[in-house]
């Protein structure tokens, strides 16, 4: 069983920029889309997607950029001043007080693998999706997929001012 619990850290390339996640996510994504191809330089990203009140930065602050996406409205990414990685990205659709944090960026990645797979029509043909873990052709309703806790976080961080 892999532990989801609070209290997991991560980091940037450098050590500059630390932050830790003070609760478990609301879901882990992983999305084919070729935005996200094109922008990790990988074959998807793996995003934690959480309430920007969970998490703490307790070292260095990033700098925000923003970059084109695909519904034109851009998207922030929140790098490291010193080795320019990526530690989490808002999005204009979930607003900036929900972070999606990069998973490769925790100290163990492993905790929190994928609970969807998002965008698969143009994943990669040699990426294999693990059997019992969904995936769906392009984005989803959240009300089908999350649990009812996640979705009554979700709108809880929305509302807030």
């Amino acid at each position: 069983m892999i532990d989801r619990s609070t209290n997991v850290d991560g980091r940037c390339t450098c050590g500059a920029v630390r932050y830790r996640l003070k609760a478990k996510p609301l879901i882990v994504h992983c999305c084919h889309c070729t935005w996200c191809q094109r922008e990790s330089g990988s074959a998807f990203a793996v995003n934690a997607v959480i309430e920007a009140s969970q998490v703490e930065l307790q070292h260095g602050q990033p700098v925000k950029s923003t970059l084109p996406s695909a519904s034109s409205k851009g998207q922030a990414f929140w790098r490291c001043v010193n080795c320019g990685v990526t530690v989490w990205s808002n999005y204009p659709q979930a607003g900036p007080r929900i972070h999606f944090i990069r998973v490769g960026t925790l100290e163990e990645p492993a905790r929190l693998p994928p609970d969807i797979h998002i965008y698969t029509s143009t994943k990669q043909p040699w990426v294999i999706i693990p059997d019992g873990v969904p995936a769906v052709p392009e984005f989803y309703k959240p009300a089908e997929v999350w649990s009812p806790d996640s979705l009554t976080r979700f709108k809880a961080a929305r509302a807030t001012t």
